[in-house]
């Protein structure tokens, strides 16, 4: 004998097929509860129940006088480690894709120079991406790359992988360096990540080492609106990036 399912499972499961398929995008207004009590031939508090539910869970989002929508994408990456971003957003059952904005070969600028242990106008290689998160822009990549340590980095195709995976491929990476600002950006990177005029962002500066090799320095701008970082210290201890 088949089970019964509760007309309000069908709404929700309904809205959350919708919203996998990008019939409603983030920031979206939800049809009315009325609309889908009509819609589901049900009523409007067995209606209220299914979106309730997904209000509670965060992926939806209710503004008063405005109705419902669906809630912005907001990833979590870890502060502590690397951790690569298309396996993170996959965990997370979401689609991975990225826009590969430039692979090139320049001079380093003189102001990131000891950043990368370099001499200023020394050949550095750079790659420019946006990664993204159910089509939604989640980070800015721009990232320089010491030749000496990885001469083959212009030849991959990152839009098949990550840099942060062709780099672990080539050695581990097991010392990172954090630091984390809260900044305002320019006009170029408001387009890229799609933000609001004047919408602050977390800026992520990564150098990572194999040995005592220096291989690469990224900056990682975070829509802050979308993403936060998060950090574990061993023994109970915690704390937590600016959100």
């Amino acid at each position: 004998m088949s089970k019964v399912i509760p007309r309000y499972k069908a709404i929700r499961a309904h809205l959350e097929q919708g919203i996998r398929e990008r019939r409603w995008c983030p920031g979206e207004r939800l049809p009315t509860e009325m609309a889908l009590a009509q819609e589901f031939g049900v009523s409007r508090m067995t209606a209220n129940k299914a979106v309730q539910e997904l209000v509670a869970e965060g992926v939806l989002v209710r503004h008063q006088g405005l109705g419902t929508f669906i809630a912005e994408v907001r990833a979590e990456s870890p502060l502590v480690g690397i951790r690569n971003i298309s396996d993170e957003i996959q965990e997370r059952g979401h689609v991975y894709s990225s826009r590969l904005l430039e692979l090139s070969e320049v001079a380093v600028p003189a102001e990131l120079a000891a950043q990368l242990g370099m001499v200023a106008g020394a050949p550095v290689f750079l790659s420019r991406i946006v990664h993204q998160e159910n089509g939604v822009p989640i980070q800015y990549e721009a990232r320089y790359v010491n030749p000496l340590h990885a001469p083959g980095y212009l030849d991959q195709d990152y839009r098949q992988q990550t840099p942060n995976q062709y780099l672990s491929g080539l050695f581990p990476l097991p010392d990172v360096e954090h630091v984390v600002e809260a900044v305002r950006v320019d006009v170029e990177i408001e387009a890229l990540l799609q933000l609001e005029p004047g919408e602050p962002c977390l800026l992520l500066h990564r150098r990572t080492w194999s040995g005592s090799k220096l291989i690469s320095y990224a900056r990682l701008l975070h829509p802050g609106s979308r993403y936060r970082l998060s950090s574990r210290a061993a023994g109970g201890g915690g704390a937590s990036a600016p959100r």
